[in-house]
């Protein structure tokens, strides 16, 4: 069983309706809920992966999976005039977004828009990077996905995917355990007022594709120059790679 197995409700939608109902329901405590179950770590995450992409000088980025909009607002303060194309399913995640954009004076270098990247209108070609901050385990096909992700991606232009990922360490992993399948749902249901969202996090963490696994997916879906970096005890993972020239 993949990510692409587990669904936030039990219902028999796709798994694409069920994720942008999921994160409708549960925008108004997005960024509230993030910061406190990452313990703020979600932002020197994003810092990182922020100066891997900057490193390639992109002018134009398409941040996939965006939400309200933090790494998108992030890489247009650190990267000098790149320009930033947001997309994601939630229109609720989105307005938020735009309105965080609007609010830190970047709505003439950020535009958000509700779009699925399975079915994207993002012409081939039309980025130097593309960007996913802990989207890919909500995708309903991981490598159609990236195969898409390839056709947006100029030839030369970087992926970067950071995703939450479970440890390997034994002294590390009881304590994880407790805290992804016990608090974290509780926490999650008590400011989120939906009772699935955030026990499927834990589930879809578990069951996505990790380390090498995954970065076997990006190279069936024509990728080359894989590699990934664990983080903070393998918690979180980044993950890079290059459209072919």
């Amino acid at each position: 069983m993949t990510a692409e197995d587990i669904n936030p409700y039990d219902d028999n939608r796709s798994k694409t309706d069920q994720v942008r109902e999921m994160f409708d329901n549960i925008a108004p405590a997005y960024d509230r809920l993030n910061r406190a179950m990452s313990f703020g770590l979600d932002r020197s995450w994003r810092r990182l992966a922020v100066g891997l992409v900057a490193d390639t000088k992109p002018r134009h980025i398409v941040d996939i999976a965006t939400g309200t909009g933090d790494f998108a607002i992030s890489l247009a303060k650190h990267i000098t005039g790149a320009k930033i194309t947001g997309i994601d399913l939630s229109e609720n995640m989105v307005e938020i977004g735009r309105r965080k954009v609007t609010d830190a004076g970047l709505a003439d270098r950020i535009t958000m828009m509700v779009d699925d990247v399975l079915n994207s209108q993002l012409p081939e070609g039309c980025a130097d990077a593309v960007t996913v901050a802990f989207g890919v385990r909500n995708f309903e096909h991981l490598l159609e996905a990236y195969s898409k992700i390839l056709h947006i991606l100029r030839p030369g232009g970087m992926l970067c995917v950071i995703e939450l990922s479970t440890p390997t360490s034994s002294l590390v992993k009881p304590f994880y355990n407790l805290y992804t399948r016990k608090i974290i749902p509780l926490l999650g249901r008590k400011i989120s007022k939906d009772n699935r969202a955030y026990s499927y996090l834990p589930e879809s963490i578990a069951a996505v594709q990790q380390g090498d696994e995954m970065l076997e997916v990006m190279r069936r879906a024509g990728f080359a120059s894989t590699r990934y970096r664990r983080l903070t005890f393998g918690v979180c993972t980044i993950y890079q790679a290059i459209r072919p020239l």
